[in-house]
């Protein structure tokens, strides 16, 4: 996932629990009233959906789906132990949601992001500007081990750039998104990376191996087609960028000395400093630099017309917390420098929230075990079994709103499965990778989703079709199973 250090106890020490007595359509039954909803919702409310109305919807899926537990004689008491749990484990991702707001806030008001726009925009142009993307967001989360923490800093600045550019805010993200997830997939700082071997049986560096033979692939595809998007991308609005330049320096003192503060937080995460903690110091570096760099946007924010220990308190604490904005000359660019601070996060977090009572739910009636049950018992041959680790991942990611579950779950079950067939383990670790963790980050209400979708300003919808490498992950993966590449036996076969 994004190596968050969010989880209470080890992911693998996840319970799964199980329900004789449920059959599988009634664990179905939930998922398929929730989705139908959440369609009905999105068609009527559009990119309104997640201001409230999609958060509403999981609490009713999770109500048809205590309906089911309750049918099925499991109390109302271990439905809510479950939820309780489900809420715990997301408890520092809810935590890392607010920092990254109030970093936002005090990386723009500082200038870090506007100096990050100012001097990418004469580097990047169009053209390379998305594959620039994938491959600097790549390097990243190899680094960090984390692609929540690379969305956070140049994810967010590279966001601004593309939206300078003229480019598609959708495009910029979905290059964000396929070189952060390619980073972390591969990096063996990152949790999933370790938890995907250690549910399959595997070795770390095996399993890195391994995953090599399908993601490398799937990122060159990635690349040609960002490539080929950059070479059709209308370059006539690029000779206004000066004008935008002037704007932010009229606005900004710009200074390369501010990128002092992300290479400070950047060698923080590489150093296996927790996240929470690295973004907690880049939010109060930021907030530093802000006051020395910045100080007549700093009184402003506060409304003082002379800086002071008071005026400089408040403006910091309004740029981490509410909304902020900085004018300048240009119009499109007032858009773009504006932060939610902490604040602007709610709404995710509100997500979230409701996301884990309705994974909760389904996870104490026992139907995320019935469900994958029947998926196993769906196919016989080798490509059967891939594929329905593949779909069971899918169907987890959508279901349980939480990525670890969707590594876990499967994980436990198909381990067995795997062997009997005389497969190495690494296959296994392989495929959770390639279809639990990457596809997280397209469905709405996982968390993976919540969070890149309210960190980068982009709407799931809007970044989907261009988060190719996420994506065409799975596809790769069964394209190799189908054609039995690099589908390693167990050392006595």
């Amino acid at each position: 996932m994004e190596s968050q250090n969010i989880t209470p106890t080890p992911p693998q020490n996840e319970e799964i629990i199980e329900n004789r007595e449920l059959n599988i359509w009634e664990a179905l039954l939930p998922v398929v009233i929730l989705v139908g909803m959440l369609f009905y919702n999105v068609y009527m409310f559009g990119d309104d959906a997640l201001s409230g109305s999609n958060q509403f919807i999981l609490l009713l899926g999770a109500a048809v789906a205590a309906i089911v537990g309750f049918y099925n004689k499991v109390s109302y008491k271990q439905m809510m132990e479950e939820v309780a749990k489900n809420v715990k484990s997301t408890t520092g991702a809810l935590l890392i949601l607010l920092m990254v707001g109030s970093l936002a806030g005090t990386w723009l008001v500082s200038g870090i992001i506007p100096t990050m726009i100012y001097y990418g925009l004469q580097i990047l142009n169009p053209t390379i500007f998305l594959a620039a993307c994938v491959i600097i967001c790549a390097i990243i989360s190899i680094a960090t081990g984390s692609s929540w923490t690379t969305s956070a800093t140049v994810g967010i600045a590279l966001i601004g750039i593309g939206d300078t550019l003229g480019i598609s805010l959708g495009m910029t993200a979905g290059a964000v998104i396929s070189g952060a997830y390619f980073g972390d997939k591969m990096s063996p700082l990152s949790d999933t990376t370790n938890l995907a071997p250690a549910m399959a049986g595997g070795e770390l560096f095996s399993h890195i191996k391994y995953m090599t033979y399908t993601t490398v692939p799937t990122v060159i595809i990635t690349l040609i087609v960002f490539i080929i998007i950059g070479l059709s991308i209308d370059t006539s609005g690029t000779p206004q960028i000066t004008e935008q330049l002037n704007a932010i320096d009229d606005a900004f003192n710009i200074s390369p000395w501010l990128f002092i503060v992300p290479i400070l937080v950047i060698a923080l995460i590489i150093k296996k400093t927790p996240p929470l903690i690295a973004l907690l110091a880049g939010t109060l570096l930021g907030a530093i630099a802000a006051i020395i760099a910045q100080p007549e946007i700093v009184m402003n924010i506060a409304g003082s017309k002379e800086l002071t220990f008071g005026s400089a308190y408040m403006g910091v604490m309004k740029a981490m917390t509410v909304d902020t904005a900085v004018e300048t000359t240009n119009a499109q660019l007032n858009d773009l420098f504006s932060s939610g601070g902490m604040a602007g996060m709610l709404g995710t977090i509100w997500l979230i929230v409701c996301a884990m009572v309705f994974g909760g739910v389904m996870d104490a009636i026992g139907a995320l075990s019935r469900i994958s049950k029947a998926l196993l018992n769906l196919f016989d041959s080798v490509f059967g079994l891939f594929a329905s680790t593949v779909v069971s991942c899918l169907a987890l990611n959508v279901t349980a709103s939480d990525q670890y579950l969707a590594l876990v779950v499967p994980g436990r079950m198909y381990a067995k499965a795997f062997k009997d067939k005389g497969l190495a383990p690494e296959n296994l670790s392989r495929t959770l990778e390639d279809s639990g963790t990457v596809t997280s980050v397209l469905i709405p209400w996982n968390t993976c989703g919540a969070y890149q979708s309210g960190v980068l300003g982009v709407p799931v919808v809007d970044y989907f079709a261009f988060a190719i490498f996420n994506w065409l992950s799975p596809f790769m993966t069964l394209i190799f199973a189908g054609f039995r590449i690099k589908i390693k036996q167990l050392a006595n076969n």
